[in-house]
């Protein structure tokens, strides 16, 4: 079985959890996209491992991860990372690849990428990890790819810091470097799990540009990036937090208005409560209600089979939650996402109340123990974006989440 993990919202949504949780039944796992700017959070007995560019998989000693062919990665970070897992006693040696088809980030676009985005009139919040430059030079057929490390005509396109930068990681990258297609092709027959970074929403084509990252974060990038076609790709699932998120700039129909001092207070709950601060960059994240007209765009975008529900127990001590289920745009009631960001910057959500449930769920350990009022909340989102909520996680810890439909039986 091929299973493909993204995120269904603005990134954020506790992808990590998720994956590490449901790679116990996977023999590999691909991160297919993305770069040092993503951040996936895992708590295992209540030690915390922040990854960025390692596949969430790594935590298993038995798993073989791969860092996929649409990935940037960044050298330095990476083995800093590396180091990170064998500081805390994860053993990674012969357990960690990189596609030759992954691209590589220079010194030198970390400063560009900065100084790109503060001459634009309308900034978009890059994290200035060298991304955007790293996909724009793979775009202009300038990048340099593992598979060109020892090409030695494209090394002598380099000088200075950039070909010392490259020849300090070249025989570690060489060592570790593999064609993604041919090990797919022959592991077709074992359980892979694909991770993607980011979110939905953030899809270069479907998110809502130009706020969106430089890479495919739709569910299609599972097989643009990972060397294998899309018909071989069984289920899909979408994760998504019971409220939303999003850092850096760009619109948010559903954001909680700061100047209200009911809404203002809520962001404070939600921010605090769900700990909303990036884990790449520290960056508070911007709260608001759950967006079903954004969520059920995604599910249909994405062919999402299921959806991976999380931070449900952030609302455990409310009475009430609400939910977003259309937008007033200039007086027109919208219920389709659109791509005109005047229409978004402008949309005013139409909220939909629900009784909260008063009882901890941290402890629950199947669908049918959760308070009534909780299963009408999962029950509503459902029914709206006309997709199932396969799995659900109600804590941090990898054993808070239960599954609902297991995506690895057909």
């Amino acid at each position: 079985m091929k299973v493909v993990i993204i995120g269904a919202q603005w990134g954020d949504e506790g992808k990590g959890k998720i994956v590490d949780y449901l790679a116990e039944d996977a023999k590999y796992v691909v991160r297919y996209s993305g770069g040092p700017n993503a951040g996936h959070t895992i708590v295992v007995d209540g030690k915390q491992y922040a990854l960025h560019q390692v596949p969430s998989g790594i935590l298993y000693p038995n798993k073989k991860v791969y860092l996929g062919a649409g990935m940037v990665i960044d050298p330095e970070a990476l083995f800093n990372e590396l180091q990170m897992l064998k500081d805390n006693g994860i053993n990674w040696e012969g357990r960690v690849f990189i596609s030759d088809r992954a691209h590589l980030i220079l010194p030198k676009y970390r400063q560009m990428d900065k100084e790109r985005d503060a001459q634009r009139k309308r900034p978009i919040g890059t994290t200035g990890r060298g991304i955007g430059i790293a996909y724009s030079e793979k775009s202009h057929r300038d990048g340099l790819r593992l598979a060109d490390l020892d090409w030695a005509d494209k090394i002598a396109e380099f000088d200075g810091e950039d070909l010392e930068y490259i020849n300090k990681y070249k025989d570690q990258l060489i060592s570790m470097r593999v064609d993604l297609t041919a090990e797919m092709w022959k592991n077709r027959k074992d359980n892979i799990l694909f991770e993607g970074a980011q979110g939905a929403m953030l899809d270069l084509d479907s998110g809502t540009y130009p706020y969106v990252s430089s890479g495919p974060s739709c569910a299609a990038g599972a097989a643009i990036g990972s060397g294998i076609g899309p018909h071989d790709l069984d289920t899909i699932l979408g994760v998504f937090k019971a409220y939303e998120t999003r850092v850096g700039n760009g619109p948010m129909p559903t954001e909680f208005n700061d100047s209200d001092e009911t809404e203002s207070e809520l962001c404070r709950y939600v921010r605090d409560t769900g700990r909303e601060y990036g884990v790449t960059t520290g960056r508070a994240r911007r709260c608001g209600y759950l967006d079903l007209v954004a969520l059920r765009y995604a599910c249909r975008v994405n062919s999402l089979d299921g959806l991976v529900l999380t931070h449900l127990d952030i609302y455990d001590a409310m009475d009430q939650i609400e939910a977003c289920i259309a937008y007033d745009i200039n007086g027109k009631i919208v219920t389709d996402f659109p791509a005109n960001l005047d229409d978004l910057n402008n949309a005013k959500p139409i909220l939909q109340k629900f009784e909260g449930w008063k009882t901890p769920l941290k402890e629950i350990k199947n669908y049918k123990k959760l308070p009534k009022n909780a299963r009408a909340y999962v029950e509503f989102i459902e029914d709206f974006t006309k997709t199932p909520v396969s799995i659900i996680s109600v804590g941090y810890e990898r054993d808070e989440t239960f599954i609902r439909k297991n995506p690895w039986k057909k």
